[in-house]
């Protein structure tokens, strides 16, 4: 597969750290990139210093990429939008991005949650918003990759999921590099589910090591993690094998090992006993598991699968309950064959 002959048009819709980095990527790609940011002090970050100060501190910018915080600067004439907002903001944002999109626009979704109050996946979200067919449009970005280790041109693999192997393979042309392998996969629901189940074990992850229980308790919980995540996944219609691969273990064992999770952060903090509110007022990112944790509760109980691990950081966050004692639970629950 050859890379495109000119450059292709995209626009960035959400200038967190994962929203610039992928922003940085594709204009080093050799891409025109505009990125919009809600935030007026990001904008001016990037336009005065050439670095998003508040959310990728120490990477120096590409000069052509653009910001700005009006969608009419950004979206229109775009070949490729990505969403790349909290997946709680996705839906008020990428409404407004969608009125201004061209007709036939890839939208490629980079937020990994799940939306509270609809129980919707994030194409679910998108779906929704874009005109009857929009499916052949969509494609799923998401695996193993901590933003600032991308922007540094660190070696990364991602997949990129969708039910149009046309537009999956046009995501995959212009995103890989040297640094950033694409693999393609149609399972939408299992890649979107991946994402957004891992933060949640992450969490329950840095209680292990806020607790400072060991690589031993560290091991078990993601292996009764990832089997939790893809039971809900085949529930939900998804496939297996999916979470065995980047989008599901090996974004999981990053998010629960790595020193840059934002969500293995938040389960440390809370197991050496700073409150949620606390923790969360002190953070200028968004941990996705803290939102993700209710909605995965609500849906375990809405198919009917067993997902102990989540019951548990359920109860911490929500209900306030000691994060050594959800932990001694988990470890005393009745003994069984693994499953």
């Amino acid at each position: 597969m050859t890379r495109p002959a000119h450059p292709i048009r995209f626009a960035v819709v959400g200038a967190g750290s994962w929203g610039t980095a992928l922003a940085q990527l594709l204009a080093r790609n050799g891409h025109t990139v505009r990125l919009w940011s809600y935030e007026e002090d990001v904008v001016r970050s990037i336009q005065e210093t050439g670095e998003n100060q508040k959310y990728l501190p120490g990477i120096q910018l590409s000069p052509d990429l653009l910001v700005s915080s009006r969608m009419e600067d950004v979206i229109p004439g775009a070949r490729i939008v990505l969403s790349v907002s909290p997946s709680q903001h996705v839906r008020q944002v990428m409404r407004d991005a969608v009125r201004l999109m061209d007709a036939d626009a890839i939208v490629v979704s980079a937020s990994k949650g799940i939306e509270v109050g609809t129980l919707e996946r994030m194409d679910q979200v998108l779906l929704s918003l874009l005109p009857p067919g929009g499916e052949d449009r969509l494609v799923v970005l998401s695996g193993p990759s901590f933003a600032a280790e991308v922007a540094r041109m660190m070696p990364t693999a991602v997949v990129a999921a969708g039910t149009s192997v046309q537009a999956c393979n046009e995501v995959q042309l212009v995103f890989n590099t040297p640094t950033f392998r694409v693999y393609t996969i149609r399972d939408v629901v299992g890649v979107e589910l991946g994402g957004a189940l891992k933060n949640v074990v992450a969490l329950a992850a840095g209680v292990v090591a806020g607790l400072e229980f060991g690589h031993n308790a560290l091991a078990a919980l993601i292996t009764r993690g990832l089997a939790e995540m893809t039971r809900l996944g085949v529930a939900m219609g998804a496939e297996a094998a999916t979470f065995y691969g980047l989008a599901g273990l090996g974004d999981l064992v990053l998010t629960c090992t790595g020193d840059l999770s934002r969500n293995r952060t938040v389960g440390a903090r809370l197991a050496r006993g700073e409150t949620l509110e606390a923790i969360l007022a002190d953070m200028q990112a968004v941990a996705e598991g803290v939102r993700t944790t209710p909605a995965v509760h609500a849906l375990a109980r809405k198919y009917g699968v067993e997902m102990p691990i989540v019951d548990q950081v359920y109860a911490i966050l929500e209900e306030g309950k000691a994060p050594l004692d959800a932990f001694q639970e988990l470890m005393l629950r009745e003994p069984r064959q693994e499953s």
